[in-house]
């Protein structure tokens, strides 16, 4: 018998998380902490998804609970708060943190659940709007196994990739790896594809043949195209992505460990939060190295 899930976060990669666990046939409960956004999602996607008001409804109805929002203070709050899942999970339930939050937050909301009796998971993805869309997200995962092997048909309905790295804490600092590479990589190919248009190369017959050789990467095929198409429209908004570098910047000085390439990347990002551009995509990187090209 399925197990009953519950959603709660119905934003840019909540929705298409939701919408494959409803596809893939568990009955879902859902909720939202914007008024009225879980109604309009239970009525548009009709059979077994119903909407909740409050994360302790969600828990009363639900086995396994997934959450993924915005940042820290908010996961405590629906997790922890007067009307948070704490209230009504029960000695059996797990709840699986998508979001991206501070090691420290994972491990005192795994700590508080677990007086209840429920388990914690925290597990953060990679894979942007585009993963969460197609079901291909990579999830990092920290927490007891046992757990995750109770959640793990939730979490494969989700995504193509689900990696244990131990206990509490440890998905959001695999996750903050994730993001080190994503930021330095993001600067790269930012910075080609300035040169190459100073260069006046053809831009896309360019993409391709890099596609091809040693510089291939996702962000260069997602993200190059976009570039390329001047499509700057949020996939991953660079207000997110500063959020993840602050919290990894933090994890990476509480162990003494420098990151000049995360925290060059956090700089030049912003910069072009200072010019009110903190809800594009990040891919609108590149122009900020435009604007520090000289005209031909």
């Amino acid at each position: 018998m399925a197990p009953r899930v519950g959603f709660i976060g119905l934003g840019t990669m909540g929705t298409g998380m939701a919408r494959n666990l409803a596809k893939a046939g568990f009955p879902l409960t859902v909720a939202t902490r914007t008024p009225g956004k879980a109604q309009a999602f239970a009525r548009e996607l009709g059979g077994e998804v119903a909407a909740a008001e409050t994360p302790e409804e969600v828990a009363r109805r639900s086995d396994v609970i997934v959450s993924c929002l915005p940042d820290s203070p908010e996961v405590e709050e629906v997790h922890l708060g007067t009307r948070g899942t704490v209230r009504g999970a029960s000695a059996n339930t797990v709840v699986v943190d998508c979001s991206t939050i501070d090691p420290d937050a994972a491990r005192t909301i795994a700590r508080r659940l677990a007086e209840s009796g429920a388990a914690f998971l925290d597990a953060p993805v990679s894979g942007g709007q585009k993963g969460a869309i197609e079901g291909t997200l990579t999830f990092f995962v920290g927490g007891e196994a046992a757990a995750l092997e109770s959640a793990r048909p939730v979490l494969s309905a989700m995504g193509k990739r689900i990696t244990h790295l131990g206990p509490s804490g440890a998905g959001q600092l695999g996750k903050a790896v994730n993001q080190i590479l994503v930021a330095g990589t993001l600067v790269a190919v930012s910075e080609g594809i300035s040169f190459a248009q100073k260069s006046g190369l053809p831009l896309p017959a360019l993409h391709e043949a890099l596609m091809g050789g040693a510089a291939s990467s996702w962000m260069l095929d997602v993200l190059g195209k976009k570039m390329i198409a001047r499509d700057f429209a949020p996939a991953f908004a660079i207000k997110h992505q500063q959020k993840d570098l602050a919290i990894l910047l933090k994890a990476a000085r509480a162990i003494g460990a420098p990151l000049p390439g995360a925290a060059l990347a956090h700089q030049l990002l912003s910069a072009l939060e200072a010019q009110g551009r903190g809800e594009d995509g990040t891919q609108a990187l590149l122009t900020l190295y435009e604007r520090m090209v000289q005209p031909a």
